[in-house]
């Protein structure tokens, strides 16, 4: 049994129990429209938070880079959680993450924030079933040089994109999210308006 809730008390989406062979396409009923709401999935007993976003960093020094596109998910209020993981120095707590997105039934975006070697970023793009973006960390013009070609060269079957600036990398999962969502595509036609009146 499953059962979907709004974590807002005064939501006045009634708790949904569903039976297994509904669980599907209630979930996509009940989440498609509503990504920025905070929600929660309750299986067995046990709740997760409903995150349509997961920001995985490389490390610990990629938190100030990666602010702004926690806060650019923030402005749409979509829902996020931040994974730190290093594909190369603790791949099994990376592979343990993408089994558990790939569990998820609702539509996800993953957005992956590395310096120097990107590892993180290919690995997520051939192991996770939702889209990956990957935003590298490049300070100054010799890291471009060096590094961007790790985040850009990808063998077949890994599809990693790619997104330079931060606040476009969350724009670019919002944007991804909207497809399904009306009521974030509107938000995101809102901002958009709001550019084009600065000019």
């Amino acid at each position: 049994m499953y059962t979907i809730m709004r974590r807002n008390a005064s939501s006045c989406l009634p708790t949904v129990a569903l039976e297994e062979k509904e669980r599907r396409w209630e979930l996509r009923a009940h989440t498609n429209l509503h990504y920025s709401e905070n929600m929660e999935i309750r299986l067995d007993h046990r709740y997760t938070v409903f995150m349509p976003a997961t920001i995985f960093l490389a490390s610990k020094a990629d938190q100030e880079f990666a602010q702004p596109i926690v806060d650019t998910l923030n402005e749409f209020g979509v829902q996020h959680e931040t994974v730190m993981a290093s594909a190369h120095k603790a791949p099994e707590k990376v592979i343990k993450h993408i089994t558990m997105l790939n569990e998820k039934e609702w539509p996800m975006v993953v957005i992956a924030v590395v310096g120097m070697s990107n590892g993180l970023g290919g690995m997520l793009a051939a192991n996770c079933l939702h889209p990956v973006i990957t935003c590298p960390v490049l300070s100054d013009i010799t890291q471009y040089q060096v590094h961007i070609h790790s985040s850009l060269q990808m063998p077949k079957d890994v599809p990693l994109m790619t997104v330079l600036h931060p606040v476009n990398a969350a724009l670019a999962a919002v944007r991804i999210l909207a497809v399904s969502d009306p009521a974030l595509k509107e938000k995101v036609a809102k901002r958009m308006r709001a550019v084009k009146a600065t000019y």
